[in-house]
C-alpha cells in the first residue's frame, strides 16, 4: 500500500502531523509540557495584538497566526500522548459550541436558521444564557474570569461582566479620567498613574488586582 506524503495531507493535518514528528524526534520539543508552555502562548498572543493594533501587513499577521496555531497543536499533542483527547476532538468541540452558543444563526442540528434578526443585545443574552445552563454550578457572573489576566484587562471584565448582570457599579470619581478624549490620552494618564506608583514603591498591578477583589467580592 503507498504511504502518503507529507504535501499530500490537508495543510491542518499536515500540521498535526509534522508537530508529532517533532515531539518524536526533537528533544527540545519533546521536552516541552503544558506548563512549560503558558509563557509561549501568552507572548505569541501578544505579539498578534501588537501585529493588529501596529497595522503591520497581511503576511506579519498570518505569521503571528500561524505562532498561535502552532501553540494549539502542540497543547492537542500532549493530550493525545497522554491519550486524553486530540486536535480533531478540539476542533469538534469548538465547533459544536459555537451552534450551540448562537442559537440566532444556527439551530441545533446544526443548519442555518431561515431569518436572522436578532439585535446585538439579543445575541449577548441569549450568549449567556446558553453559558449558564452549560455550567450551572457557577454561582455568579465572574466565575471563569482568569486570574492571570493582567489587573487592567481583568478590572474591565469584571466591570463588562456586571453590567450584563445588570448590577449597579459605583466607582470612585477620577476627573483626571473624564478629560481623556481618547484612548491616546487615556493611555498618557495611564502611564502617569503607573509613573505614580512605582515612585512611591507601590505595585500598580498588584494595587488594581486587590480594588477587584474589593469591589467585587461575593457578600459572605
Amino acid at each position: 500500500m503507498p504511504t502518503t506524503t507529507l504535501a499530500e495531507h490537508a495543510p491542518i493535518d499536515r500540521l498535526v502531523v509534522v508537530v508529532a514528528q517533532l515531539r518524536e524526534h526533537c528533544p527540545w520539543m519533546g521536552a516541552l509540557t503544558h506548563a512549560s508552555l503558558v509563557e509561549y502562548l501568552l507572548e505569541e498572543a501578544f505579539e498578534v495584538a501588537e501585529t493588529i493594533e501596529t497595522g503591520a501587513d497581511d503576511v506579519e499577521l498570518r505569521g503571528e497566526l500561524g505562532d498561535v496555531l502552532l501553540q494549539v497543536v502542540l497543547h492537542a499533542r500532549l493530550a493525545e500522548e497522554r491519550g486524553t483527547f486530540t486536535f480533531d476532538d478540539v476542533a469538534r468541540g469548538l465547533s459544536a459550541k459555537m451552534v450551540r452558543r448562537n442559537p440566532h444563526v444556527f439551530r441545533p442540528d446544526g443548519t442555518l436558521q431561515d431569518t436572522f434578526p436578532a439585535s446585538v443585545a439579543e445575541i449577548v443574552r441569549k450568549w449567556d444564557a446558553v453559558k449558564t445552563a452549560e455550567r450551572p454550578e457557577r454561582t455568579g457572573p465572574f466565575e471563569g474570569i482568569p486570574d492571570a489576566l493582567p489587573a487592567l484587562a481583568k478590572a474591565q471584565k469584571f466591570l463588562d461582566r456586571a453590567v450584563r448582570a445588570g448590577a449597579v457599579v459605583e466607582l470612585a470619581e477620577t476627573p483626571e479620567v473624564e478629560t481623556a478624549t481618547s484612548e491616546e490620552e487615556l493611555g498618557d494618564l495611564l502611564l502617569a498613574v503607573v509613573g505614580s506608583a512605582r515612585a512611591k514603591g507601590f505595585d500598580a498591578e498588584r494595587a488594581l488586582r486587590g480594588a477587584i477583589r474589593r469591589q467585587f467580592a461575593s457578600p459572605s
